[in-house]
């Protein structure tokens, strides 16, 4: 599907989440270096709290939180923070808090796919940003021969998997779009007056969902069919997960900073 080398006329296009600096990966510029090992390597997911997902992860993701549909591409996204740029599951120490899924996008990090359009293919890129990638790196990038390393070609095959994962998410959208299965969805949080009374609700976010109404009134045979081409669980998965929000607020609400109480007397 890709190659390790391009040719240096090449114009990689795209803007992708969490990738500043995006090169094909080449043994002429980057022969010499490797990856280095961190033990918190996951420091730059902190700045995603909406992280693409692919449709195989929907039931691993759910447990996590709010899996939900944005944009008109409709992109499944994994929701792990309320706020933009931080991603309440990433510690300070480059960790991923326990029992947290890990979304594939974040997994094949520095790797990427990028279209190069005057050669019309995708090929390799590799983030020169990542704090991780140094020069003589625990995991070198090629070996003396110039050759891929096995890292390298392992790097390959999870890029060449997660290509073909992204590809059967779009199919899978495609599905809910042709039976009009979406709908606008809204999370909201209803804070606590100081004397516990319910207060003004709270908009967090608007997005698209799959509607359990539009699921419900679908013809037996199209149930029938979601079922038999695996759609019709992670439908279910979307639909499970989106009880996570409540997590997320609850996280969020234990994070905060508290206000000052004033001293009486």
């Amino acid at each position: 599907m890709a190659t390790t080398t391009a040719q240096p006329a090449g114009q990689i296009t795209g803007n992708v989440l969490f990738y500043s600096q995006p090169e094909p990966l080449a043994r002429e510029t980057h022969g010499k270096l490797g990856v280095k090992r961190m033990d918190g390597p996951f420091s730059f997911a902190k700045a995603g709290h909406a992280i693409p997902l692919t449709v195989g992860e929907f039931p691993l993701a759910a447990v996590t939180g709010p899996i939900i549909f944005v944009g008109d591409e409709r992109l499944p996204i994994a929701v792990m923070g309320l706020n933009a740029g931080d991603n309440m599951f990433v510690k300070p120490d480059g960790l991923f808090e326990p029992g947290v899924y890990i979304p594939a996008y974040v997994r094949r990090y520095p790797f990427v796919f990028a279209n190069d359009e005057s050669a019309k293919q995708m090929v390799l890129c590799v983030d020169r940003a990542a704090e991780f990638i140094v020069e003589g790196g625990d995991m070198a990038f090629f070996d003396e021969k110039g050759e891929p390393t096995e890292y390298t070609k392992n790097c390959i095959e999870f890029c060449n998997n997660f290509e073909i994962e992204r590809q059967r998410t779009t199919s899978f959208v495609q599905i809910l779009k042709d039976l009009d299965l979406f709908e606008t969805k809204t999370a909201q949080f209803t804070p606590v007056n100081p004397d516990g009374t319910a207060g003004e609700p709270q908009k967090i976010a608007d997005y698209f969902g799959v509607s359990e109404e539009k699921l419900n009134a679908l013809p037996a045979d199209k149930i029938i069919e979601l079922r038999d081409n695996g759609a019709l669980g992670q439908i279910y998965a979307h639909m499970l997960s989106l009880v996570g929000w409540d997590r997320l607020i609850a996280l969020a609400m234990a994070r905060a900073p508290q206000e000052p109480v004033a001293a009486n007397g």
